[in-house]
């Protein structure tokens, strides 16, 4: 949960971690989102917002979000909750009144009843724990996940030969369960460890990075800053949030 009163006009840049997220403005019942380019103001959606399994970034607005909670769900972990393919919502930023209809301001005005955060995270595990149905989880997308974590730079053509399903078949069970491809995945997976080293420990070499986290040089490394945070690893650093996944964005 983040709280603040006094927080600078500031636009944050969020980077994909390709797993479904539930944020929660307690501030007030909108969340405004912006061209990822332009960052100009295109829509909102109301207080409660699903982020689909993500493969772009997107953008926030400090200032209209100072009172917020947010759940993170593990990869496939989302589909008990929300009643269609994960894939369905890849890259969305949607209302969850859309799914949940009248549930979704339900639990936003449970929240806003209680005064402590501990009281809302309660209230919040509670309406989760109801909200769960019994989930679909095929146990060859359970296998795969489990190898991707394990290995710094999984062959995704070998770990679907040992499921035993055709490349096409799983590609399909894996999006409908997790929301991208399991290439995607992957390569988010890694992107991903490279912002975890780099928190731990900025002044660590590139080229440690890189021979760490699985890339063949350093190139696609940069390729990857420019596609998944749209900035190269240099600017990274010099504008990260106060976490990982975060961009600070100048005005």
């Amino acid at each position: 949960m983040r709280k603040g009163d006094n927080l600078a006009a500031l636009q944050t840049r969020l980077l994909p971690m390709a797993t479904v997220e539930l944020v929660i403005n307690l501030y007030e019942d909108r969340i405004p989102l912006f061209d990822r380019q332009s960052r100009v103001q295109r829509s909102s959606t109301s207080g409660i917002m699903l982020c689909g399994a993500h493969s772009e970034n997107f953008i926030i607005c400090d200032t209209r979000e100072i009172s917020v909670m947010g759940i993170h769900f593990k990869p496939g972990g989302g589909t008990a909750f929300f009643d269609l393919p994960a894939g369905e919502l890849h890259n969305e930023l949607i209302s969850l009144d859309e799914l949940w209809k009248t549930r979704a301001s339900e639990l936003r005005d449970r929240l806003l009843q209680k005064s402590t955060s501990g009281a809302q995270f309660l209230v919040l595990e509670q309406f989760l724990m109801q909200m769960m149905r019994s989930p679909n989880y095929h146990s060859a997308i359970n296998f795969a996940l489990q190898q991707f974590r394990q290995s710094v730079s999984p062959t995704v053509s070998t770990v679907i030969e040992q499921t035993g399903f055709s490349f096409r078949h799983f590609n399909q069970l894996f999006r409908d369960q997790v929301g991208v491809t399991p290439k995607l995945f992957c390569r988010i997976q890694r992107f991903q460890k490279v912002l975890e080293m780099l928190s731990e420990k900025p002044t660590t070499a590139w080229m440690d990075i890189v021979f760490a986290c699985g890339y063949f040089d350093q190139a696609h490394l940069i390729h990857d800053f420019r596609a998944f945070a749209d900035c190269t690893p240099t600017q990274y650093l010099a504008q990260r949030g106060f976490h990982p996944c975060h961009i600070v964005l100048p005005d």
